[in-house]
């Protein structure tokens, strides 16, 4: 299948190439000459301008967007709805907020054009494990993308399938749903990420706890002078507590027990903010996910170690560099 991929970053060349070594044809652009450069080193069909992609496709043409949410996205979408025809496809896969996308895809009805939005999950790691991703859109235009989706997505892999299901493995177990209608999915992959914030709160703390245990405010036979990579390391194997982002907080402290390449400040880049206001609107109350987003806040002005480690984990599956000060 063909499709082009607008916005080569982390995850956009991480799409692409997934979608190559699975077949499909891909037209790529990006404002940097060099990201264009090298995903078509890879086979993919290279452009110099936005404008230059819809001439490389056939009809119905499929173009999915990987920008950050905000003026880029938004100026992207509206140059392509001046360029593309009825029928075509526009797939919004970055972390737009989801009223943005109901109001777009209403605006890109008028002329003809589908939009579809793709909550994406995956980070940096996307290329090798897959990618996983909730879908919002209309039905018939989201089966038509099935075979990109099928690609991109983890797959059913080792994870033991949950008790009851059998049969052929249905998408969900496959590693993407179809959430619903236009804005379903990037709502879907919000929450996902609020819900991040909850967890990389909850294992940052812990070990901040832990890693005081030594403090000389301690009585001296109560301090325990604590490894923490090899508590990382035992928890992962077995625990309740075991899972990816536990293993990303391993590895950063087996790498630095002190963490001194991490300042703590913490950035966001959304989603939580948005999380905490539809639990609002819902009358939903939202403790642990409102508190690890005002956590972030205040890591930008007092920072502990635990916001170092939530620092690393953030830059272990998404690449997600500090904000320098």
């Amino acid at each position: 299948m063909q499709i082009a991929m607008i916005g080569l970053g982390r995850m956009g060349a991480g799409i692409a190439n997934r979608l190559m070594k699975h077949g499909h044809e891909v037209v790529a652009f990006d404002q940097d000459p060099k990201a264009v450069a090298k995903v078509a080193e890879n086979g993919a069909i290279g452009v110099p301008a936005l404008a230059d992609v819809i001439g490389k496709m056939a009809t119905p043409r499929h173009i999915w967007v990987m920008l950050p949410a905000g003026k880029i996205t938004e100026d992207t979408v509206e140059t392509l709805s001046g360029l593309l025809d009825k029928g075509d496809t526009i797939i919004d896969g970055g972390n737009t907020f989801y009223k943005d996308d109901i109001r777009r895809s209403k605006a890109l009805a008028e002329k003809g054009i589908d939009y579809v939005d793709v909550g994406t999950s995956g980070g940096v790691w996307g290329l090798e494990r897959g990618f996983c991703m909730m879908i919002g859109g209309p039905k018939d235009v989201v089966e038509r993308l099935d075979p990109i989706f099928d690609a991109l997505a983890p797959g059913l892999g080792t994870i033991p399938r949950t008790i009851g299901r059998e049969g052929d493995a249905i998408a969900a177990e496959r590693g993407y749903i179809h959430a619903g209608t236009a804005g379903a999915g990037h709502f879907v992959k919000m929450v996902h990420n609020g819900i991040e914030y909850g967890l990389m709160a909850a294992y940052a703390e812990g070990f901040d706890v832990l890693k005081t245990k030594n403090s000389d405010k301690l009585p001296e036979d109560e301090r325990f002078d604590l490894y923490l990579p090899d508590i990382a390391e035992v928890w992962r194997r077995g625990s309740v507590i075991s899972s990816w982002l536990l293993d990303l907080a391993a590895d950063a402290l087996y790498e630095n027990h002190d963490l001194t390449d991490y300042s703590g400040v913490v950035a966001d880049s959304g989603e939580g903010h948005w999380t905490v206001e539809a639990a609002m609107e819902e009358a939903v109350p939202a403790y642990v996910l409102s508190a690890a987003l005002f956590a972030r806040y205040r890591s930008r002005s007092d920072n502990t170690f635990g916001d170092k480690l939530l620092s690393a984990m953030r830059h272990g599956f998404g690449g997600h560099v500090e904000i320098p000060q």
